[in-house]
């Protein structure tokens, strides 16, 4: 089918267009954006910097994606936001391209819903089938694995991991790494308090792989037992470690190597981190 690009709108001739695209009125696409077939953008949509985007992509009113990472130490450098397929992106919703740190680049998943004014910061990672709810605001080098939903109005300190099926209810100020398939909140205090159970169950997982999920969570965040001495148990016990279990200990073992309870914290001390992107 034929793009529809409204002439209301300012699409930049040197941009990569795929086909079947929609552009709505008062629209900003930038030189450097290869935007996939089958996006569309409703209106006052800017797509800027060096922009990557799938195809298939919603985005709605006043969102703006690939803008300079607010980073002080970013020099208008060609870092990137690398965007996957069958996205949504609501009202006012904020994606920055990444800083001169890690990889230089943001990137985001397939199949994700980005509800209004929600904030994706510079270097942040986003899996699969992920739920930001309206007001999320993510720091820069969060990351947040597959099918994790974080509720309205929560911000994530810097750094921080959120695990795969993890959920974090609203107004939640994350300063800690939430592990895989647990539910975290609080405020000023916040903490993991219980196993997404209803997350798991909606997600398939059989009732004997949920009831060591809840075991583990027993184990370590009310009798707060050593992970060693956890994770020692239960390969004592079980003749084979469910792929669940085995993903869970491991990003504990990470949180637990890192600073802060967040475990990508490391990452802040290796060589590369602070390398240059290529112009």
């Amino acid at each position: 089918m034929p793009r529809k690009i409204s002439d209301f709108s300012q699409v930049d001739p040197r941009a990569e267009l795929g086909d079947d695209i929609e552009i709505g009125p008062f629209c900003v696409v930038g030189p450097h954006v290869k935007l996939g077939s089958g996006c569309k953008l409703d209106s006052h949509v800017t797509l800027t910097g060096h922009t990557t985007i799938g195809e298939n992509n919603r985005f709605m009113a006043n969102s703006v994606i690939g803008g300079e990472p607010q980073d002080l130490s970013y020099k208008n450098s060609p870092t990137q936001v690398v965007i996957g397929s069958g996205n949504q992106f609501r009202e006012g919703v904020t994606v920055n391209r990444g800083a001169d740190k890690e990889d230089h680049v943001t990137r985001i998943g397939n199949n994700n819903v980005f509800l209004a004014n929600a904030h994706v910061g510079h270097n942040c990672n986003i899996g699969n089938n992920v739920m930001l709810v309206n007001g999320v605001l993510l720091g820069g080098h969060v990351h947040v694995h597959d099918k994790a939903i974080i509720s309205g109005n929560t911000v994530v300190h810097q750094f921080c991991s959120i695990g795969t099926m993890a959920f974090v209810s609203g107004g939640c100020r994350v300063v800690i790494d939430v592990p895989p398939f647990m539910l975290g909140s609080g405020t000023d205090d916040f903490k993991i308090h219980t196993v997404n159970l209803v997350g798991l169950k909606r997600s398939g997982m059989s009732q004997e792989t949920i009831s060591l999920v809840r075991k583990v969570h027993k184990l370590v965040y009310r009798e707060f037992k050593p992970l060693e001495e956890v994770k020692a148990e239960f390969l004592d016990n079980l003749a084979v470690i469910p792929i669940e279990l085995s993903s869970l200990f491991t990003f504990m073992e990470k949180q637990k190597a890192g600073k802060y309870g967040r475990g990508r914290e490391a990452i802040r001390l290796l060589p590369s981190f602070h390398q240059k992107a290529a112009a």
